[in-house]
C-alpha cells in the first residue's frame, strides 16, 4: 500500500520508506501478537516463540537502519505511530476507560478496527508523502480518507471469521450489528472508496482503473466471507489484496 501511494502520486521508488514500512510492520505485529505470551519469561519460552523473537529482533535492527535514513518530519510522524502501537499492546490506559484489566487500546470497546485502519492509513499514505517532502494537498487528504475506508473493509472478513472467538468486550462490528449489516456497511465504504477517486484534483486514468479493479475484487471477498470460511480465505487471499492492487498498478504503468 505504501508503494501504491508512491505510484499514485508519481513519486520515485523510495527504498528507505518501503523497507522501513516492511520491517516496522513485522516488528510491530509480532510485538503486539506475542507480547502477551512472552512477557518477560524468557527462560520458559517455547522454541517456536524463541524463533519468532529472533526473527523479530533481526527485523527490528533493519527497521532502525532504515529509520535513520528518513527525514526529521517523517520521524515525528513515526514517533506518533510508535506511541499508538505501544499503547495498543501495553496495559497503560486507565481502567475506567476499559472493560477489563488489560488496559490497552485494543480492549476499548469497538475501537480496535478504527485504530488499525488509522495507523495503516497514516503509514501507507502520509509516510511516503512526508518523506518525499510533498505538499499535504487536498488530494493527499482524500487519499488518506480513501485508504482508511479501504482498510476498514479489508478487516471485515477477519471480524466475520472471528465472530465465534472474539471476546464480546471487543464489540466488533459483526458482534454489534450482525454479518448481513456488516457486509452492507462494507459495500457502502467501498462505494465511498471509489467515489473519492473522482474528487481528486488530478485524476489519473491508471489509478482509476486499478482502483476500480481492486474495489470489485474486494467486494467479492466481502460478500462471500462467512464465519466458516476456509483458513486461507482471509489469512492469505484477503491479506494478498493490497499486493494485487500494487501488481495491477505496476502492469498498467
Amino acid at each position: 500500500m505504501t508503494w501504491v501511494t508512491l505510484i499514485s502520486f508519481d513519486l520515485p521508488y523510495d527504498e528507505n520508506v518501503l523497507y522501513f514500512a516492511f520491517f516496522a510492520t513485522i516488528t510491530a505485529y509480532n510485538f503486539i501478537k506475542y507480547f502477551g505470551l512472552a512477557k518477560f519469561h524468557h527462560r520458559s519460552l517455547a522454541n517456536w516463540l524463541r524463533i519468532i523473537q529472533l526473527f523479530s529482533a533481526v527485523a527490528f535492527v533493519f527497521m532502525c537502519y532504515y529509520l535513520l535514513q528518513l527525514n526529521l518530519r517523517t520521524l515525528t510522524l513515526i514517533g506518533f505511530l510508535a506511541v499508538a502501537t505501544f499503547l495498543y499492546a501495553i496495559p497503560l490506559i486507565p481502567k475506567r476507560y476499559l472493560f477489563d484489566e488489560q488496559q490497552n487500546l485494543r480492549e476499548i470497546s469497538g475501537a480496535k478496527i478504527y485504530i488499525i485502519a488509522l495507523v495503516w492509513a497514516f503509514v501507507t499514505v502520509l509516510l511516503p508523502i512526508i518523506n518525499a517532502e510533498l505538499e499535504l494537498s487536498a488530494d493527499v487528504s482524500v487519499t488518506l480518507f480513501q485508504r482508511f475506508c479501504y482498510v476498514l473493509v479489508l478487516m471485515l472478513p477477519f471480524e466475520i471469521r472471528d465472530l465465534n472467538y472474539d471476546s464480546l468486550k471487543l464489540a466488533t462490528i459483526p458482534q454489534k450489528i450482525g454479518i448481513k449489516k456488516t457486509k452492507i456497511i462494507g459495500v457502502l465504504l467501498l462505494m465511498v472508496f471509489i467515489m473519492l477517486e473522482f474528487f481528486k484534483d488530478e485524476i489519473n486514468e491508471i489509478s482509476v482503473i486499478s482502483t476500480l479493479m481492486i474495489m470489485f475484487i474486494t467486494l467479492l471477498f466481502l460478500i462471500f466471507s462467512s464465519k466458516k470460511q476456509h483458513k486461507y480465505y482471509s489469512a492469505f487471499w484477503v491479506e494478498a489484496l493490497p499486493i494485487f492492487w500494487l501488481g495491477t498498478l505496476l502492469l498498467l504503468r
